[in-house]
């Protein structure tokens, strides 16, 4: 196997918008940063990925062209960071990729639960020559768990503080929280929807894949009663741990919860949507058993102005993760890069107060060239 302590993370999230890709080296201190790529997820592509998410548009033959073409994309995006770090392939000891997620039924309700990652680590291992990680979530969930959420053990990892109780705040098409206490082990889970409605909904009305800075929803105003009758969503009030995804908050789920408000203007049900995400995050952290000093905040919605002056007024010191070290849009990728040091260490992956499994293990399948 390799030597080398350089890996690749690449992720392609909820938003279904790009794969992003990081290139990092561990070493005694931690690890550093060497170089990242996106690569935008072309909208045939995409579209194929939406209808694998929505029944009855999904087939077995559509299921295996999109794995198909996502592994060729994930391919591309890994030999675009190599030319781009100006890194040989024998140098990358694996690349840990997340796949994309087509349906999460995770709940521990169900006889029998379930999460499919999509995007052929097969074609990116044989492509690329470099071992792959991936399919991450179903050993955690062969004991117990719900698979999800995978980055907290990543955030402790890299951001914990023993001075100072922290919460990393991942806004991506779904929000999740880490919690990072001084004393205590390491929890975390879903709130709801992060970015995943607000994108829909400017999509619709605004013709745009998001709202840029939210400045559409700064425009509206929050409806109160609309905004407690999405709250009534029986999610939100589950205890942890819990995970969950466009399988309940979807485009049918939206226009469900919109009955009876049809004489408000799209950009205020954009302000409520920005107030829903905001305001479940700031629940979930406010309803914590320890007080909080600080909170960071990573993926898409960090770079939303609107959403952070919203969670700024409610939460302790809010800032984005760079003030950490690392982007907010980079630190998912770098969590599966450290995933996929972490298989090949055989060493364990998942934390039980997040996911509820019965014991730790190693996660992640290998796919050797």
């Amino acid at each position: 196997m390799n030597s080398s302590n350089i890996y690749f993370g690449l992720m392609s999230g909820t938003s279904i918008d790009a794969v992003d890709a990081v290139a990092i080296r561990f070493n005694t201190n931690g690890f550093e940063l060497i170089n990242s790529h996106s690569e935008p997820i072309p909208q045939d592509l995409k579209q194929q990925i939406l209808d694998l998410c929505s029944p009855p548009k999904d087939s077995v033959q559509l299921l295996g062209e999109t794995n198909h073409r996502l592994g060729k994309l994930y391919t591309k995006t890994s030999l675009s960071l190599i030319s781009k770090a100006q890194l040989n392939i024998s140098q990358v000891a694996a690349i840990g990729c997340h796949g994309q997620t087509i349906r999460h039924c995770a709940d521990s309700s169900s006889n029998s639960p379930y999460s499919i990652q999509i995007g052929d680590p097969n074609i990116l291992a044989a492509e690329t020559g470099i071992p792959v990680v991936a399919d991450f979530r179903r050993k955690d969930m062969a004991y117990g768990g719900q698979g999800a959420p995978l980055v907290p053990a990543f955030h402790q990892y890299a951001f914990a503080d023993d001075q100072v109780n922290r919460v990393i705040v991942n806004v991506g098409g779904i929000s999740n929280i880490s919690i990072l206490p001084i004393n205590g082990p390491c929890g975390g889970f879903d709130t709801g929807p992060g970015n995943m409605l607000m994108d829909l909904w400017s999509q619709i009305h605004i013709g745009t894949s998001y709202d840029h800075n939210g400045d559409w929803a700064a425009n509206g105003e929050t409806h109160q009663e609309l905004l407690q009758n999405l709250k009534n969503c029986e999610f939100f009030s589950q205890p942890a741990p819990k995970s969950t995804g466009r399988e309940l908050f979807n485009h049918q789920w939206l226009n469900a919860q919109l009955t009876g408000f049809s004489e408000l203007a799209p950009q205020d049900i954009q302000a409520t949507l920005i107030s829903l995400t905001a305001e479940t995050i700031c629940d979930a952290i406010l309803n914590l058993e320890i007080a909080i000093d600080e909170v960071y905040v990573c993926g898409g919605g960090a770079y939303n102005n609107e959403l952070m002056t919203k969670l700024s007024k409610d939460l302790p010191r809010v800032k984005t993760t760079k003030s950490l070290g690392i982007a907010a849009d980079l630190v998912e990728g770098c969590a599966f890069a450290w995933l996929a040091k972490q298989r090949l260490d055989h060493q364990y992956g998942n934390l039980l107060e997040v996911t509820g499994a019965k014991r730790q293990t190693v996660l992640g399948g290998l796919y050797l060239p």
